[in-house]
């Protein structure tokens, strides 16, 4: 089937849908043919994103909703609501909410170590646990599951004690969602962006930036379409027989 069409009749729920690489993976998702519930917990954020997906194809809807991952509550009201609008389950769902709190570890506070914990580790575990619920209690023939990590929780990184952790984390429910899920035919796979531009990094300063860039073999930062990318490959039916793997995708950074 051809690239453009490979998501028609799929609803895919994607979390940090409001910018960077969930808004970049909801267009992708909306230009291959699939209906997108944009995510977020910015409303505007959520609204904006919508506004810039297409639905040239037959029977496309989209919808923003409201989310804050870190809360099962949140969760479930999300997925009840998703389900009465579509009739359905989402059987793709993209776990792309995270955020940072940077500090060197002596002096971090257990605050901050705790938060992006909650919402990028706990988040992705209650977003997973969630659709995969809501897949096998209505006998869904398949689904894919798509947790956004990243390569920082392979190799760590300065400043990212929490950060590295949480992503490490993501890993490893992903693997073990994996095991569990297939026999629902449900697939579990994970995508490590590497250095990517997007709001996250717009903070960081120029000379941090060149020094970031300098470290990639292909010489340039990524950007969120080509993790976008990725993730249209492993929520198709072109990775149907892909599961509990992790994809890196950065531009050769930390190879080997």
């Amino acid at each position: 089937m051809a690239a453009a069409s490979r998501l028609i009749s799929r609803l895919a729920l994607v979390t940090g849908g409001g910018s960077g690489i969930g808004r970049a993976v909801c267009q992708r998702f909306a230009s291959e043919g699939a209906s997108v519930v944009v995510a977020d917990i910015s409303e505007d954020s959520a609204n904006e994103t919508l506004g810039s997906l297409s639905h040239d194809l037959k029977g496309q809807a989209h919808m923003a909703a409201v989310v804050d991952v870190s809360s099962k509550q949140s969760l479930d009201k999300l997925v009840t609501s998703i389900q009465a609008h579509y009739f359905q389950p989402p059987s793709v769902c993209v776990n792309a909410a995270g955020i940072t709190q940077d500090d060197f570890l002596l002096r971090m506070e257990e605050e901050q170590f705790d938060r992006v914990i909650q919402v990028n580790l706990k988040g992705s575990f209650l977003v997973t646990q969630a659709v995969a619920q809501a897949l096998v209690a209505c006998g869904a023939p398949k689904g894919s599951i798509i947790t956004v990590g990243s390569i920082v929780g392979k190799v760590g990184n300065i400043g990212q004690a929490n950060y590295a952790s949480s992503k490490a984390g993501v890993e490893g429910l992903t693997r073990t969602a994996a095991k569990e899920l297939s026999r629902f035919g449900i697939r579990c796979n994970c995508v490590l962006p590497g250095f990517i531009l997007t709001p996250m990094t717009d903070k960081v300063p120029e000379k941090v930036i060149t020094k970031m860039t300098s470290l990639v073999p292909m010489g340039r930062m990524g950007e969120p379409a080509e993790v976008a990318d990725v993730c249209a490959f492993l929520a198709s039916d072109d990775s149907r027989y892909v599961t509990g793997i992790s994809i890196e995708v950065t531009g050769g950074l930390f190879i080997g």
